[in-house]
């Protein structure tokens, strides 16, 4: 006769674990420290050209509605200096008269505002499924190697900074990198170190697919969509189609 306490005391033995993610804790989206490099007190003033850009964005709204271009504000503090720090969050809020939790509020939402200083080049590897299942584990590792920097980090240099993000929108090309604005698809190991030894030279590294591929096409050319489009008023009734077309004079 079985011992039934036996079979209890062994059943989380015969569990398994189907999940290999790693466990993140992190403050970083929600909480700022001050630190030496990023507290109120840290220089930040806008470029005069960025300035006259800031104001002709803040023109396309209506009095009192300036806060709507709080998103290309930051985007340009971003793009002048590489990341937003909280005084620069502060000057912004002061230009768009908007109450400074606001200007928190978007900055730590959206993931795309760096918060703290990412390289002078930020490398984004995706790790969402269309990419984990096209080899994204080794690609990051591949990264890591050829940067010379852990996912998380700085390179020793300040050049790289490495990140695993989740999904940039190109699945039908993945897996998929990224380094700043400009996208890599259809890469592998030979293209991750071929694209950030360019970057180490000073050059920039033709984007977009690196198998030969045009856009998102299927790797063996276009299978529909082959013909022509059809000509405007295509498959509507011949009375419908002459009562909308006009007539002379009018």
């Amino acid at each position: 006769m079985l011992n039934k306490y036996k079979i209890v005391k062994d059943i989380p033995r015969m569990l398994r674990n189907f999940s290999c993610s790693k466990h993140l804790r992190s403050e970083e989206l929600f909480v700022h420290r001050d630190s030496k490099d990023n507290n109120p007190s840290t220089p930040f003033e806008f470029t005069e050209a960025n300035m006259t850009r800031l104001c002709a964005i803040i023109q396309n709204y209506p009095e009192g509605c300036q806060r709507s271009a709080l998103s290309a504000a930051l985007d340009i503090v971003q793009r002048q200096i590489g990341w937003i720090p909280i005084s620069a969050m502060h000057k912004v809020a002061e230009i768009l008269s908007m109450p400074r939790m606001r200007v928190y509020e978007w900055a730590t939402f959206y993931t795309m505002n760096k918060r703290r200083f990412r390289g002078k080049f930020n490398v984004k590897v995706c790790v969402t499924t269309p990419c984990m299942l096209r080899g994204s584990d080794i690609i990051l590792q591949a990264v890591e190697e050829a940067t010379c920097c852990c996912a998380g980090s700085l390179s020793a240099d300040g050049m790289f900074g490495v990140d695993t993000v989740q999904c940039q929108g190109a699945c039908a090309n993945a897996p998929v990198i990224a380094v700043d604005d400009d996208y890599y698809e259809d890469v592998n190991v030979c293209d991750v170190y071929n694209i950030i030894q360019t970057l180490k030279c000073g050059g920039i590294p033709p984007w977009g697919p690196q198998n030969g591929r045009f856009a998102a096409e299927p790797i063996t050319g276009q299978t529909s969509l082959c013909e022509c489009p059809p000509p405007p008023g295509f498959g509507i009734q011949p009375d419908l189609l002459q009562a909308s077309t006009p007539k002379p004079g009018k």
